[in-house]
């Protein structure tokens, strides 16, 4: 493929690449780039708003690049202060360890898990002395890390904000050295710490990288950007029905989004569609059908596209419960149950914050019969239905 080419495919969908015709550059000198993508492991699963600057990864590495996959085991005992209007708590350990397990076999399903490089940046960081950390801080002033926006609002609002939260940036920088990369990846809510990798590779006397940042991708909230915390996210190991049915859950508007950042559906094209469906002559339902049966198969499989969009039919559009996802409870679950911590067993979601949002909505129903009080407790038995929001049901075996 001719420089022209990668170009085309390496920049579609991006926000950003920084500085302007820096990776025309690197591509033509015929290298064999090293291209970074750091995740601290603050949650065991990956979502999809993780797959969308994974995806673009995807591309470097099938143009014969080298793919380096980045665990911050080290920089997640800081926490990282993005958007952050509080210090956060750091992690212990033990939690670090918990939330790695998981991550490689969930990055395999996008990557060619046989071509990837995964570092822990806990391999140099944990290994700086005082003398090493000094002279970190002192390539950058106090005036540009107060520059971030984040940091910049709670100095404004007076919050406080921990000296290991300035180190951030530098640490996630410093990986960027100690990997001597020539492109690194993240989201733009990243592009402060990016641009410091860049930076602290001059300071160092090394060619510096090139800073490509994605979009975010929204939740199903259709207003935040997607984050299991917020209780608005799809999770990358999460079974094909129940993503199937969260996509299908989220509001026509939204659905243009996932079709453009997530399948990289050009935007004139989704005009035509939209054009379509104002006109009448296509049903959004659909279309919103075709999006999660693509999704659904670019980042499970076709086979589980297939199975998770007949029971989909079978369930919302036949009204057959019978196809509803059947859940064994373990042995040990008491006769009665706080609904929340039912809902946790069956997979329904992840936090109290997302029932709770449910609940208030009147969207948690249990044999017909809307749940409306967040603190009931629940008597389950076999054969029980359970429906949670607009296409999740679930069947107690």
């Amino acid at each position: 493929m001719i420089v022209e080419e990668q170009l085309a495919q390496l920049l579609f969908g991006v926000s950003q690449s920084l500085p302007e015709g820096e990776l025309r550059k690197k591509l033509e000198s015929g290298k064999k780039l090293k291209i970074k993508l750091g995740m601290d492991p603050t949650s065991p699963d990956l979502h999809l708003g993780h797959a969308v600057v994974l995806t673009k990864m995807k591309q470097f590495q099938d143009l014969g690049h080298e793919v380096i996959f980045l665990i911050g085991d080290f920089t997640a005992r800081i926490g990282d202060p993005t958007g952050r209007s509080k210090t956060r708590p750091p992690l212990t350990q033990q939690a670090i360890e918990a939330n790695m397990k998981t991550y490689f076999e969930q990055v395999g399903k996008i990557l060619d898990p046989n071509k990837i490089i995964v570092r822990y940046n806990s391999e140099w960081l944990s290994t700086l002395n005082a003398a090493d950390i000094i002279h970190l801080c002192a390539q950058v002033t106090l005036a540009r890390l107060t520059e971030r926006e984040d940091f910049a609002q709670r100095i404004t609002s007076h919050q406080p904000i921990g000296v290991h939260e300035l180190l951030y940036p530098l640490m996630q920088g410093y990986d960027s050295v100690a990997l001597e990369a020539d492109v690194e990846l993240g989201g733009t809510d990243q592009t402060f710490n990016l641009l410091m990798g860049r930076f602290l590779q001059e300071q160092y006397g090394q060619p510096a990288q090139v800073v490509i940042t994605t979009p975010l991708l929204e939740g199903l909230d259709g207003v935040n950007k997607m984050s299991k915390s917020l209780g608005n996210a799809i999770g990358i190991a999460e079974a094909a029905p129940q993503a199937f049915g969260k996509l299908m859950s989220m509001s026509d508007q939204l659905m243009w989004r996932y079709f453009h950042i997530l399948l990289g559906v050009a935007e004139h094209e989704l005009s035509v569609w939209q054009e379509r469906v104002a006109a009448g002559t296509t049903h959004p339902m659909e279309l919103k059908k075709q999006m999660a049966h693509e999704v659904i198969s670019k980042f499970w499989s076709e086979h589980e596209a297939d199975e998770a969009q007949q029971q989909f039919e079978d369930l919302f559009q036949k009204k057959d419960y019978s196809k509803a996802q059947e859940v064994v409870l373990p042995d040990s679950t008491a006769a009665s149950l706080w609904v929340v911590d039912l809902l946790k067993i069956l997979g329904a979601l992840s936090s109290s914050s997302e029932a709770k949002r449910l609940i208030d909505a009147g969207a948690v129903h249990i044999d017909s019969e809307s749940v409306t009080d967040f603190k009931a407790t629940i008597t389950w038995r076999s054969g029980m239905t359970i429906k949670v929001g607009k296409h999740r049901i679930y069947k107690i075996q």
